[in-house]
């Protein structure tokens, strides 16, 4: 019989991206989640995971794969019924900050899960441009966020890497002058991004729609205004891909971490952070 705790930590190693962020996460060494791996596929007598040492990054194998949805849904099971046993006792509040662009149909789906599986629980959410959300963490304003950052080792709890794509209306004409960009508030990430793209290329570019709100920055796009750079995620059906026609090259990916305030999390934080890592996985 497979042992739970070691595919909690199969699952943690390839959401987080690797055996030292697995290992902040569960609070364990990196040589303890390397030996609990490799227990795991000695139990199973096949390798599950590809080390890349010189990135330090992993790579599933094909049977890796193959137990990775058969990992979460037990995983996911043990935490339900986990929950179930303990909601009684998990009353109190958890604050969170959620990024100006993450999807509110996603946002809405994710607090009215948490609400109903820990009743007692009552969650602060917040959002803001995550450079905000980062300062708050910092102050200990909050206690757990979801931050769009560029792709680094520094200490996360999860993360999930996002594609960035150049978007733009069905109308939107490629303007030699001078580029109209449609940007977040200084400050995000993906206007930085943008920015930096195009003066790296020599483009001349000026910003004609700038706002806090993605609604505001996907009806700018929608309406020809200009050119933005946004998760694949947050592409609409109306809009136009256009990474390809600008000679950019691909944008570099992003990722979105889930980071606390604190390495040791309280009872609740900790069922708040479960949640969203099982949640987010099931969905990535």
């Amino acid at each position: 019989m497979l042992d739970l705790e070691l595919l909690k930590t199969f699952v943690s190693v390839v959401d987080s991206g690797g055996f030292t962020r697995a290992g902040d996460r569960v609070n364990r060494t990196q040589s303890t989640i390397s030996q609990q791996i490799k227990k795991l596929e000695e139990q199973l007598g096949r390798p599950l995971l590809i080390r890349h040492r010189a990135s330090k990054s992993i790579q599933l194998t094909e049977d890796g794969e193959r137990l990775l949805s058969y990992a979460r849904r037990l995983v996911s099971l043990a935490m339900e019924a986990s929950d179930m046993l303990n909601s009684q006792d998990m009353r109190g509040v958890a604050s969170l900050g959620v990024p100006e662009d993450f999807p509110l149909d996603r946002l809405i789906e994710l607090l009215t899960g948490f609400n109903q599986r820990f009743p007692d629980i009552r969650l602060d959410t917040r959002n803001g441009l995550s450079c905000e959300l980062n300062e708050q963490l910092q102050r200990r304003e909050l206690d757990l966020a979801l931050i769009k950052r560029n792709i680094d080792q520094s200490a996360a709890i999860a993360t999930w890497s996002e594609r960035l794509e150049w978007v733009a209306g069905a109308q939107w004409q490629l303007q030699q002058q001078s580029i109209a960009l449609v940007v977040y508030e200084q400050g995000c990430l993906y206007r930085e991004r943008a920015i930096r793209a195009l003066e790296a290329a020599g483009q001349r570019w000026h910003i004609a729609f700038c706002s806090q709100s993605l609604a505001s920055i996907q009806a700018a796009v929608s309406a020809n205004i200009g050119l933005s750079l946004l998760p694949s995620s947050a592409v609409r059906p109306e809009h136009r891909i256009v990474t390809d026609q600008l000679g950019l090259g691909t944008p570099p990916p992003t990722e979105l971490a889930l980071v606390a305030s604190s390495r040791l999390l309280s009872n609740i934080q900790q069922c708040l952070a479960d949640y969203l890592v099982e949640q987010m996985a099931g969905n990535s």
